[in-house]
């Protein structure tokens, strides 16, 4: 345990038929949750109803339809005051008039049950794990972005709930501050009992973080399983662009006995995970860490293309490029490494057919790629 204290009881937690309205817009249709303890990521664009959502399971709001059990015991219209909750918000929130020290112990006081040493050991120790022990005389208005969602963090941990809640709580830190905390929540994650649910919209995050996922999208659950299952396997097309950064190319495609095809143009080797697959038209998806910039295999699929846009982010280069055919459709390459390349520019595309994704018309997975199932890197999206 990061923290002095007795080891937590574990609890379950599980959402039933879940819905919520607001006027007459659906946020959340019906969803059910099952949430065991250890990390549960919560993964969607903006509006797909993860705030709505975690504020349910805190007890802030209550579903429109739909119950709440935690360890057998209905917690539908319990207020948030008498359940065992933390949550740790987007935008920090820290108490302006209190210290470091008090904001980390503020939680601790109303609990009561301390006396002054072991408050201040404890205290010390959540501050610690989050690297703000120096910090501890200072005021929130003292500190930069990062050292007060440090403070927010320590004092929902140090509160040591069976449910933490945590919504896209690294979103307004810089990069690298970003990287470090999501670092160390990782260990801290791990050492804990409680159920922790995560909120973010980053496939790159949520694969760094592990745990179960569950991927929503306008307020509907899409698919839920271990992270790297639901990576490597999505179920529809829809949670295929969800969880890939920038989103899955689709592309129309075509089937045959020995040859896939994409958009009627382009052809190459069928690979062995399609050998399953009935000849016919598909959507096929490819991730952009996949279209590459030079063959890759003596079966690669060859598109002439324009560059229409070329973005550096980090030490990756995303070109975005359309067809020579002029047909309409766009495909997103990262390309590992800081490159310069001119709007106009014409190049070559490659997309090895081991790597593609076949999706139904109807958007249900057909087939999946089984080489490299191992979650990718952020610096070189190899896989």
């Amino acid at each position: 345990m990061p923290f002095a204290g007795s080891k937590l009881d574990t609890m379950s937690l599980q959402l039933d038929s879940i819905t919520k309205q607001v006027a007459h817009e659906t946020h959340l249709y019906e969803m059910s949750l099952a949430l065991e303890p250890g990390l549960n990521v919560l993964l969607g664009p903006t509006t797909a109803g993860k705030t709505s959502l975690m504020r349910i399971m805190a007890g802030l709001d209550h579903p429109s339809a739909g119950t709440i059990t935690e360890d057998g015991t209905e917690v539908t219209t319990l207020s948030v005051k008498k359940r065992d909750v933390a949550f740790v918000y987007q935008q920090f929130i820290n108490y302006p008039s209190l210290t470091v020290f008090e904001n980390i112990a503020s939680p601790l006081r109303v609990r009561g049950g301390l006396n002054r040493a072991e408050l201040t050991q404890r205290v010390t120790k959540a501050a610690e794990v989050m690297q703000i022990d120096g910090l501890l005389k200072r005021l929130p208005a003292e500190l930069s972005g990062g050292q007060q969602q440090r403070t927010a963090i320590a004092r929902a941990l140090i509160k040591e709930s069976k449910l933490l809640l945590m919504d896209e709580p690294l979103v307004n830190l810089d990069y690298k501050l970003r990287e470090e905390l999501r670092n160390e929540m990782q260990s801290i994650f791990a050492s804990r009992d409680a159920i922790v649910v995560y909120s973010t919209t980053e496939p790159m995050e949520a694969l760094m973080l592990g745990g179960k996922t569950f991927v929503l999208d306008q307020g509907q659950l899409l698919q839920t399983g271990s992270t790297l299952e639901v990576y490597h396997n999505p179920t529809t097309q829809r949670v295929g662009e969800v969880f890939s950064d920038p989103p899955m190319n689709m592309m129309n495609g075509h089937v045959s006995n020995d040859e896939v095809h994409l958009r009627g143009l382009f052809t190459g080797t069928r690979s062995s995970h399609m050998k399953g697959l009935t000849v016919g038209d598909y959507q096929i998806g490819a991730r952009a860490n996949h279209v590459t910039l030079t063959p890759t295999s003596d079966h690669d699929i060859a598109i002439p293309a324009r560059i229409e846009l070329a973005e550096i982010s980090g030490s990756e280069t995303f070109v975005h490029a359309g067809s020579r055919e002029d047909d309409g459709e766009k495909v997103v390459a990262q390309v590992t490494g800081v490159h310069s390349y001119k709007v106009g520019e014409e190049i070559t595309l490659y997309l090895n057919p081991r790597r593609l994704y076949v999706f139904e018309k109807s958007g249900a997975l057909a087939a999946a790629p089984t080489i490299n199932r191992t979650a990718p890197t952020e610096t070189t999206g190899a896989n």
